[in-house]
C-alpha cells in the first residue's frame, strides 16, 4: 500500500483526533509507509491478514486507540508496551497465546479486549495496569480465573465467559466495585452451548481457519 493510499484513509474525528482507518484492506503486513504518519491518535488495522506487528509501532508516541481485532497475530512485540498514551487496545479474534512480560507498562490503558484468542494466563506485570476499567477475556483457554484481576482496583467490567474453567477450582466472587461480571463454567453450560464452545475451540486449533469478520468499530465488551 502506497503512502498516498494510506493518507487517503486518514480522517479527523469530532474530537479533533487524527484517525487512520486501514481496516478491511486485505493487508498481510503493516505498511512501512505508516512511519510517515506516526503522529496519529487512533489506528485501526482490524479485519486484515496481519501476522506480525513491526517494531516501528514504538514510533506512534501519541496513539491512544489501537484496533487490531480479526487478524492472524500469534504474539505481540514487547515494544508495544512502550506506548505510554495508549488507552484502548482491541486484540479480539486473533491467535495470541500469551502477552509480553512488560504488558503492565501500559499505564494509561483503560479498555482491553483479548476475547477469542488462545491465552491461558496473564503476565505478572498485569497488576500494574492501574487505569484498567474494562477487560474481556472471553473465549480463551483459562482453566482458572486470573487472580491478578483482583488487585486492579479500577476494574468495573470483567468478561471471562466461555473459558474451560476447572470445575474443581473455587468459584470467584467479584469485589463490590465490579459493576459487570460475566463468567460461565463449561461444566454448567447446556448441551447446545457446550457443543458451540467445543466447535469454537476446534476452530482455534485449526491453523487454516480464517477468523470471522467482525463489524468495524465493534464494542470491545
Amino acid at each position: 500500500m502506497t503512502l498516498k493510499g494510506v493518507q487517503n484513509c486518514l480522517q479527523v474525528t469530532l474530537e479533533k483526533k487524527r484517525f487512520l482507518d486501514l481496516s478491511r484492506k486485505q493487508l498481510s503486513v503493516v505498511p512501512k509507509c505508516l512511519q510517515k504518519l506516526c503522529d496519529i491518535d487512533e489506528l485501526n488495522l482490524s479485519v486484515n491478514e496481519i501476522k506480525v506487528i513491526p517494531n516501528f509501532i514504538i514510533e506512534f508516541k501519541s496513539i491512544s486507540v489501537l484496533d487490531l481485532h480479526s487478524n492472524y497475530l500469534t504474539q505481540l512485540p514487547p515494544v508495544i508496551c512502550q506506548l505510554k498514551n495508549l488507552q484502548v487496545l482491541n486484540l479480539c479474534n486473533n491467535r495470541l497465546t500469551s502477552l509480553p512480560a512488560e504488558f503492565g507498562m501500559l499505564a494509561k490503558l483503560h479498555t482491553l479486549s483479548l476475547a477469542v484468542n488462545q491465552i491461558e494466563f496473564l503476565p505478572h506485570s498485569f497488576t500494574s495496569l492501574r487505569s484498567l476499567r474494562k477487560i474481556s477475556l472471553a473465549d480463551n483457554r483459562f482453566s482458572r480465573y486470573p487472580g491478578c484481576l483482583n488487585k486492579l482496583k479500577t476494574l468495573k467490567s470483567i468478561n471471562v465467559e466461555r473459558n474451560p474453567f476447572d470445575s474443581k477450582a473455587p468459584v470467584y466472587e467479584p469485589p463490590a466495585r465490579v459493576e459487570q461480571f460475566h463468567m460461565v463454567r463449561k461444566s454448567r453450560l447446556c448441551r447446545n452451548c457446550q457443543s458451540n464452545y467445543e466447535m469454537q475451540q476446534n476452530k482455534l486449533n485449526d491453523v487454516s481457519w480464517r477468523p470471522p469478520m467482525i463489524p468495524q468499530r465493534t464494542k470491545f465488551l
